[in-house]
């Protein structure tokens, strides 16, 4: 990470306030690029930083030096477009807030012109860098692998209704929202080879479905199985089954354990310094996108996987294809 070369960090939203606390604890110099002139002022009252409003179009026209890296934070019917303008001005490296764009073909747009450009985009999946996450994998390597696997990822229907959001972003709620929880679940047990989805219902804001359920199994050969109801109390979780121990993730930033022979929950001592100082896994995601040559090294999500794992979060959805592919 070369300390005297800004970042530029496209949006000054929520998420862009948790990236800007990041990058000032890095002593990494930013430049923020925000849109509306209300948002940009409560974003530099947050963080004492300065932001560029009027929205990425009119601050490419001033001609800035442009940077190797940038963040961007925008909303998820956004996302896309900025990272092709980015790409198009000369930078090369892009960490993309989740899910990457709206519809497929948008990613799909994306993916070729960053192969073109030689660069690299990644999509920001901050559960993967969880304190939690990191103590369960040196758990999972010592046990020998993960066996088996389910997850849940009920959302509160009765919250998200109310919430003002750009047209079709609620309609696409788990493309944009739910992905946090099975991304970790196939990032942990390996890409899913065989799914069984289900779904049922639906809500004003959500019509293609409200109740889920389903199994399969992963290219490391984990059994899996998942459920979720829109309507109906829950919350997220994760739980990974060794041969020695069970992994429970709820809530995702904590770890419980419960040992083979044993019907006692444990909770465990983890390193979560950093996940309470700033937005869980926030930290260490920017600090190894920006330190690390290899989407390998790194263990975050490149569009190429994102692109993968499409058509499985349609299935689960029960998306039309015609619909949110476009």
């Amino acid at each position: 990470m070369n300390s005297n070369s800004p970042v530029w960090l496209v949006g000054a939203g929520g998420m862009a306030v948790d990236y800007a606390k990041v990058l000032k604890a890095l002593a990494v110099p930013v430049i923020v690029i925000g849109r509306g002139n209300a948002s940009s002022q409560t974003f530099s009252e947050k963080t004492g930083i300065p932001v560029f409003s009027g929205g990425l179009d009119a601050f490419l026209v001033s001609a800035p030096k442009i940077p190797t890296t940038a963040i961007v934070a925008v909303g998820v019917e956004g996302l896309a477009g900025a990272a092709i303008q980015l790409l198009d001005a000369g930078v090369r490296r892009v960490l993309l807030e989740k899910p990457g764009a709206l519809h497929c073909s948008e990613l799909q747009v994306l993916h070729e012109k960053a192969k073109s450009a030689n660069a690299e985009v990644f999509i920001a999946y901050n559960r993967r860098m969880y304190a939690s996450v990191l103590a369960a994998q040196k758990m999972i390597e010592e046990d020998g692998g993960i066996q088996s696997m389910n997850f849940e990822f009920t959302e509160w229907g009765h919250v998200i209704e109310g919430l003002t959001k750009a047209p079709g972003v609620k309609g696409a709620w788990l493309l944009g929202n739910s992905t946090h929880v099975i991304d970790l679940a196939f990032y942990l047990g390996g890409n899913p080879v065989e799914l069984h989805a289900l779904n049922s219902g639906g809500l004003a804001w959500h019509p293609s479905s409200a109740v889920f359920a389903g199994s399969g199994r992963t290219s490391k050969g984990v059994l899996f199985s998942y459920q979720a109801n829109w309507c109906a109390p829950g919350r997220w979780g994760v739980e990974i089954l060794t041969g020695q121990r069970r992994l429970i993730f709820r809530p995702m930033e904590s770890l419980q354990v419960m040992k083979r022979g044993s019907m006692v929950v444990e909770m465990i001592d983890i390193d979560d310094e950093m996940d309470k100082a700033f937005k869980p896994g926030l930290y260490r995601q920017v600090e190894k996108f920006l330190t690390a040559n290899s989407d390998y090294e790194l263990g975050l999500c490149s569009l190429g996987e994102q692109l993968a794992r499409w058509p499985v979060y349609v299935e689960i959805a029960g998306y039309d294809k015609l619909l949110i592919e476009k």
